[in-house]
């Protein structure tokens, strides 16, 4: 009974622990939910705009459609790489030591599996050029955001200054305004 009672008093924001895998440091509670309906209102809105009624993919017509395509699928195969190369190192295998994951894919980006799911998104809108699509991707930007913010805190209450390291080193989604030359030479003279 007491757990029950206690199961009810949980903190709205309380993380989500997959507890087949101690190991894991956990995610934000509507992480899993969130990128559902984000992927269902996406696909809604682009399958409606670029197939149905076409309120602000006028843009497509200026371009050949195979040429589109040609745009976005390095885009999707990009995505797909990340997606596959970022779940593999985090859920293959079983548990493992709890451990910053610093290679492959989290050498480039420290969400590279939402990263991957972003650019999925942004393949789609430059395959039929949906402008409709595009307050959707930035809404989806934002979701992402507040969950990668969500989980590196939590990585830093567990790893502390290691994490705190690793965010120095590697971008959060990949990209890097300073080029690897200057950002050492910043670090040699901090």
């Amino acid at each position: 009974m007491k757990d029950s009672i206690k199961e009810k008093s949980k903190p709205q924001n309380q993380k989500k622990m997959h507890a087949h895998r101690p190991d894991l440091t956990g995610e934000h509670k509507i992480s899993d939910i969130g990128q559902i309906i984000g992927l269902v209102s996406f696909l809604t809105v682009w399958i409606l705009d670029s197939f149905i009624f076409h309120f602000s993919d006028f843009l497509s017509r200026y371009v050949p459609w195979w040429v589109l395509i040609l745009i976005a699928t390095p885009i999707w195969f990009t995505g797909g790489i990340l997606a596959y190369k970022g779940m593999t190192a985090v859920f293959g295998g079983g548990p493992k030591e709890p451990v910053i994951i610093s290679k492959g894919v989290f050498k480039i980006s420290r969400h590279p599996i939402y990263l991957a799911s972003l650019l999925v998104y942004i393949g789609w809108i430059i395959s039929t050029l949906s402008l409709a699509s595009i307050i959707i991707l930035l809404l989806l930007i934002l979701f992402y955001n507040y969950i990668a913010n969500y989980e590196e805190k939590i990585l830093i209450e567990k790893f502390g200054d290691l994490y705190r390291d690793y965010q120095q080193q590697v971008p959060k989604w990949g990209i890097r305004i300073l080029n690897r030359t200057q950002t050492k030479k910043r670090n040699r003279v901090d």
